[in-house]
């Protein structure tokens, strides 16, 4: 099997375990009872560890393990992404990546290659608007959109998805979601202000000061002093004992 198509089986794994719901259709499977007279198998423990159940919104892992995640909110220049996912590389890191749909669907080899690196890719919605001023209507609109695209480069909706323009999830965009397929919309608990562009060192500095063990951190792709700041950052996080991982590996 190839790198890809086991990552796209992790990923799909993922969705129904801690989305908790088909990805097409949003429902709970129910398991099919075994004929009368006849022993029940023993359930095979999933590949992935994430809890049966999740709340509707997630911002931060378990506080007892020394993992982290590096979430990022995907669009920018692709030279930009392309240096940065470089950067992840060589410090060995594991990502989440959510994708807004519209630039997904114009750089569909990154979003490949950030699968055969082994990070995750999710959804950020379609075009990248304030999803909170949406109806809901609207808002599922934007959310199935980018759910279509991560379909045709990865196979899946993907495991997650985060709001666009808002830290947090209001009830209409918590069903919006669920509707499409994400029953957990994941939010962060560490804001990098990378999207300030304020240098590399304030972008170190601003995560390493608030971030601890489970900690969800926000970073955004296309913008130099990200890139610059990755490095730094990634050692920054080791000298602290933490390792960065992806949102499902946190969440287990």
């Amino acid at each position: 099997m190839h790198r890809r198509d086991a990552l796209r089986a992790v990923t799909a794994l993922a969705l129904g375990t801690a989305a908790g719901c088909d990805s097409t259709t949003g429902t709970t499977a129910s398991p099919t009872p075994p004929a009368a007279g006849t022993p029940a198998a023993a359930s095979p423990a999933p590949a992935s560890a994430a809890p049966a159940v999740l709340p509707a919104e997630v911002t931060h892992g378990p506080r007892d393990r020394d993992t982290v995640a590096l979430t990022f909110h995907g669009q920018g220049d692709p030279a930009i992404v392309t240096r940065l996912l470089d950067e992840i590389a060589r410090g060995g890191a594991k990502v989440t990546v959510l994708a807004v749909g519209t630039w997904l669907a114009a750089q569909p080899a990154l979003g490949r290659r950030i699968l055969d690196d082994g990070h995750e890719l999710g959804n950020h919605t379609q075009h990248h608007a304030d999803i909170k001023r949406m109806s809901a209507a609207q808002a599922r609109q934007e959310i199935d959109s980018c759910a279509q695209i991560l379909r045709q480069v990865s196979g899946t909706i993907g495991p997650w998805f985060r709001p666009s323009q808002t830290q947090h999830a209001t009830a209409t965009i918590k069903a919006a979601a669920a509707h499409v397929g994400y029953r957990t919309c994941l939010s962060y608990d560490v804001d990098s202000l990378d999207y300030t562009d304020p240098g590399a060192a304030a972008v170190v500095a601003t995560t390493l000061k608030t971030v601890r063990p489970g900690s969800i951190v926000s970073l955004h792709f296309g913008h130099p002093g990200t890139v610059s700041a990755m490095a730094p950052l990634l050692a920054g996080l080791r000298k602290k004992g933490l390792t960065p991982v992806t949102v499902t590996e946190l969440l287990r």
